[in-house]
Order: C-alpha cells, then structure tokens, then sequence
C-alpha cells in the first residue's frame, strides 16, 4: 500500500488554474524608460550624462514620465536648456542600501567570515514600483555594483553560497519572488527591471528547486512548485506549433531541426537598442543598414539573454562583436538546463503519483537530450559545442558551454572523457578554467574566468568520475580568489586566470565587486573542505 502524504498535493485542474496563460502579465507593470520617456530618454543617453548607460534607467522619475516627456520637450527649446540639470531635477536614485556599501573589509577577517558579512550588505527590500524597479514581496540578495537586482542565473549560484551559510530562509524568500514574477509575467525575467521584462535568462529555476527540496524536502517542494516549472517551460517552449510557417523553422525561443526535432535558442521580443545600453548598441549598428541593424539589435539582446554578454561564441568573426548572430545559434548549455526542467517536471509527477504525465515529461526530456547528442556533439573536435540552425553546422567555436551535457549527465563516458581532456589541456589555467580559448576584448572570453562556469565544470567533471581534474579546478580557483582577496580585500565578478593580478576586465562596463555568484560558489566549494 502507497504510503500516505501528509499534505494536500495539487490536482491537475488545479495545476491549470495556477499557471499564467498569457505572455504579458496578470498585472500591468510600469512602462520601460525608453517606452515612457521617448526623445528625452535618447537624449539622456546618446548625450552621455551618466558613463554608465543603466544609471539613468535605473532612476526614479518624480513625476509622471509622460508629464516629464512633456515638459522636456517644451524645455528644450530654450537657448540655455541644461539637459543635465533637467535630469537632475526630474529623477533621484533610490538606494537605501548605501549606508551598507560604506562596508569595509577588515583585513583580519577570513574569507568565509567576509562573504557571511557581505550577505546582509548584498540584501535589497522594495516592495513598492519605484521607477524601473519592480516591487518584490521578499528580501532579496543582488549581484553588487552596479547590478542592484534579482538577477535570474546569479541567483542560483548565490543560493548555493547563502546554502553553505545555512540561511535558508533567504533562499525560500528569493523562490517566492520567482513565484511572484512568475504569475505576473508568465516566466522569470533577466531581473526585476521593466527594461528586462522582453527576455529571461539562463534557466536554473528547476536547480533552485532542487537545492531547496534538499533542506525542506523533495515531495513537498517540487510538488509545490510543480505549477512554475510547467509554466517556466512553457515560456520557453512558446511558438513551437508555430514553427511551419516561420522562416529557418524557427520561432521565438524554439527551433526545429532538419530531422524534425525541437530544441531552443536565445532570444528577446524586441528589434531595437537595450535601454540600459543604449549608445554601445547603436555605435555596435553604425553603417548597418536600418532592416539589417534591427537583426543586429535581436541578436545583441539574446546575446545579453545568453547571460554570455558577449563572447565569441556568438560571433560570425570572434573579433567582430559586429557580425554577432546569437539568434541563429542553438546553444549546447541552454539545452541542457531544458533538458534538466523536463526531467524534473517528469520526476515530480512520478512522486505524486501521476504516471501518465510522468511519462510525457521523460519522454520529452529524452527526446531533447538525443537531439542535443545529434546537434551538439562535434565528432572531429570531440567536444560539445553550439549549432548553427541557419548554416547547418557546428559553430566551430570551442567554449566551457561543453561542460553543460556532464553536468546534466547527457554525455556517454566516451565523451566525457574527451571533453574532460581538452579542458586539461586547453581550458585550464593558473586560476582555474578560461571562458573560450579567443581573446578579443569581450568579457566571455579568454583570459577571463566566471564563478558559475568552474562550478558547473567541476559537478559535470565530478558525475563522471573525473575527480583529480575536477579538485584541481577548484584548488586553483580557490587560490586565484583568496589571491585577489589578500591583495584587494574584496571578491570580483570575474578573474584573469591567466595573469598574476587575478583581475577579469573586457565587457561595457568596469569590474565590479561585490560579488553575489563568486561569494556563493566559493562559500559551497570551502564548504566541501
């Protein structure tokens, strides 16, 4: 006899009622910046009053935007028009998290005992709109610098550092913050900005459901949030009945292959400039002509959709951040963290006894997980890598995505020992793993390492038996970490695994510190020691 569960699980019609049917939202969210504002958010931008595009669409307005549109355009017409004292005047920050960023690293303190600090210092609390800013119903913990949000993939990684501090109720507040987007917009976006409601990013959500079912239970949360991964994979999966009469058999995120089978790329719901990067996007277009730039503009913002932004992976020439295509690209990781939501769903269904559905899911999973075998595997280079749909072909640019298929134990053994060879060989550095082997400026690529990539090379390294690779990777990590650490008293965004300052540079903006993903994944690596 089935053993009871003690708790009230959710029926199908109720799984129905719970899940947001539409692509825009139960609530309608305040408009982005440069839809509120018109000229004078160009203005704004194309003028360079901030040298960092997302300070001025991360102010609040202090009135109406169309007021304040209004008002602009009737202003400029004076001879002495100060179009930085109109900002000035019309919009404030808001950031009651500065008296937390006088923090000051004490020297004597060790890392672990820095990163636990840095938790309550990385903590947001809105819980009204403000501007750009969506309200959340939880406390939240954000990346740092310049990135003042709940940003989608981060989160996971941070979770895995706020894990190893045991501060689980933080995790569970920043889950129902997804929860809460969810049921708003119909998926997660790339944060909780209205200038990022047209893309989402890297999906870890059913990740982070697993890590919290490892404290509270696996039953009981994944039956809990059973309604939000259906939902999260139907945004992804959205358009593919569509996907006849588009062209390249191609529509919104789902692509189908030669063969007939679906997989999934990047991509955004809109053709024009990112908003927070306004003026780099357009000096990107110069000498595009106007149909062409729009493309440009799509593949710029799947690109920052990617979480990869930018990188060679994506380029047509690996030095010509011009003649990026992203949208053309089915990437190997997106896939293979789709292929993990699917399985999920299929395993939670088995667990509440629904085994029709169970099926289905396990099915579908195993569906993609041949296709990514088909698509992704490149036989001459023995490595995974990316698929160009529109050429028919490998990309033929050889990044850490290659880890993804260990990670979701898609790889044969065969495989995965190959993979594990070139990243000894080619990938591994003094300070851990290189994004790319092309070194062009970009911050996804050489000499550049990112926390999420070293763990994510580590666990797909450790679930095929490549145990001495994996630890070495993360010895050398740790050490490039605890180097800068000692030296700067702070923890990057990203290193230079190649050089002996240990400090990652390229990208649109500075380096920032802070920092949520690299604080959490070396909590949860020095927590294994």
């Amino acid at each position: 006899m089935a053993r009871r569960i003690p708790f009230k699980l959710p029926r199908d019609e109720k799984l129905k009622s719970a899940l947001v049917t539409t692509t825009g939202s139960l609530f309608r969210a305040s408009k982005s910046p440069d839809e509120g504002l018109g000229e004078l958010f160009e203005a704004v931008q194309r003028n360079r009053i901030y040298e960092d595009g997302k300070t001025f669409v991360d102010l609040v307005p202090r009135a109406r935007m169309r007021s304040i549109q209004q008002e602009y355009v009737l202003a400029k017409a004076d001879p002495n028009f100060d179009l930085r004292e109109f900002v000035s005047r019309h919009f404030y920050e808001f950031a009651p998290h500065k008296a937390k960023e006088q923090f000051a690293t004490d020297p004597h303190r060790t890392v672990s005992e820095h990163i636990h600090l840095l938790w309550d210092v990385l903590e947001r609390r809105n819980r009204l709109n403000r501007g750009s800013l969506i309200a959340l119903p939880n406390p939240y913990i954000v990346p740092g610098g310049r990135f003042s949000e709940q940003f989608y993939w981060d989160s996971y990684f941070i979770m895995l550092g706020l894990a190893a501090d045991g501060r689980w109720k933080m995790i569970e507040g920043m889950m129902k913050n997804y929860t809460f987007m969810i049921r708003k917009f119909g998926y997660i976006p790339t944060a909780n900005r209205t200038y990022f409601l047209s893309r989402s990013q890297p999906p870890f959500f059913s990740h982070m459901v697993r890590l919290l079912a490892s404290h509270k239970g696996r039953t009981r949360i994944f039956a809990e949030y059973l309604p939000y991964m259906i939902r999260e994979y139907r945004f992804w999966m959205k358009g593919s009945t569509k996907l006849a009469k588009s062209e390249h058999k191609a529509y919104a995120r789902v692509v189908e292959l030669p063969n007939g089978m679906h997989l999934n790329r990047y991509y955004d719901n809109k053709m024009s400039p990112r908003p927070e990067s306004l003026t780099e996007d357009i000096e990107t277009a110069l000498e595009t002509p106007d149909r062409e730039s729009e493309r440009l503009y799509l593949h710029l913002r799947a690109g920052a959709e990617s979480g990869w932004d930018f990188s060679s992976r994506w380029f047509l020439d690996e030095s010509d951040i011009r003649s990026i295509h992203t949208a053309d690209i089915v990437p190997v990781d997106l896939n293979c963290l789709l292929h993990q939501l699917e399985s999920t769903i299929a395993e939670t269904y088995r667990l509440i006894k629904n085994p029709l559905l169970a099926r289905k899911f396990q099915k579908i999973a195993d569906k993609r997980a041949a296709a990514i075998q088909a698509y992704c595997w490149d036989e001459k280079e023995q490595f995974f890598v990316d698929y160009n749909f529109h050429h028919d072909q490998p990309t033929g640019r050889l990044s850490l995505a290659a880890v993804f298929p260990l990670y979701a134990r898609i790889a044969t053994k065969h495989q995965a020992d190959a993979v594990a060879n070139r990243i000894e060989r080619d990938f591994l550095k003094p300070g851990g793993l290189v994004s790319t082997l092309t070194e062009n400026g970009q911050q996804w690529d050489a000499p550049n390492g990112w926390a999420p990539l070293q763990w994510i090379a580590i666990e797909g390294l450790r679930n095929y038996g490549h145990h001495d690779l994996a630890n070495e990777i993360k010895r050398r990590w740790i050490k490039i970490n605890m180097k800068v650490f000692a030296e700067k008293h702070k923890l990057v965004e990203k290193y230079n695994v190649e050089s002996e300052s240990g400090l990652g540079g390229g990208g649109e903006y500075p380096l920032q510190d802070g920092f949520g993903w690299t604080n959490g994944v070396l909590a949860a690596l020095l927590a294994e020691t």
